[in-house]
């Protein structure tokens, strides 16, 4: 286990997730920000980036499986992952959830916990969220994890140019609110 909240824990993925992670890359609801859901082949593609993310960094970074304490079931992803914007690279506390599982908070205390280890055990100076312009759910996710829009890029992504917004919190300004 990466991470602990009260209703969640966080690990690393692993191949036995497969079967969770389509129910969320394969929802046309969950994926609309990425312009539709995912084949299976897609899917395995987004985990094994995933596996090879914790290797390459020390199983410091990528997309955690997200356990709901209560159910033993994984209801989405959260985690670190370095990401492109413009001509640099941000640290970027990224995060999609089952359809079932909106409006509930989870999405918020995830991304609240992972900003607090990247702060506290990466001892990072800033996280960011880069969003789509049009996915406001997970713009106020960023404000509640308390970011602010800070830039705006649009990015080339399966044949659609897709405006984003990068959301940033620099460790000197951060809330504690967990």
């Amino acid at each position: 286990m990466i991470l602990e909240t009260k209703r969640l824990s966080l690990r690393e993925m692993t191949q036995n997730d497969f079967a969770s992670l389509c129910k969320i890359l394969q929802d046309e609801k969950v994926m609309y920000a990425y312009e539709g859901a995912f084949s299976n082949e897609e899917v395995q593609e987004w985990l094994d980036r995933q596996l090879s993310r914790y290797e390459s960094y020390g199983h410091r970074f990528g997309l955690w499986a997200v356990i709901l304490k209560e159910t033993g079931d994984m209801i989405g992803q959260c985690g670190l992952t370095i990401q492109p914007w413009k001509d640099r690279k941000v640290l970027e506390i990224g995060y999609l959830f089952r359809q079932d599982c909106w409006h509930k908070g989870y999405a918020t205390e995830a991304a609240k916990a992972c900003k607090e280890y990247a702060f506290t055990t990466l001892h990072v100076d800033e996280v960011c969220s880069i969003i789509r312009d049009t996915n406001l759910p997970s713009q106020r996710v960023a404000l509640r994890n308390g970011m602010k829009s800070v830039d705006t890029w649009t990015k080339h992504y399966r044949g659609v140019d897709m405006p984003h917004v990068l959301f940033c919190v620099k460790q000197s300004n951060r809330k504690e609110v967990l």
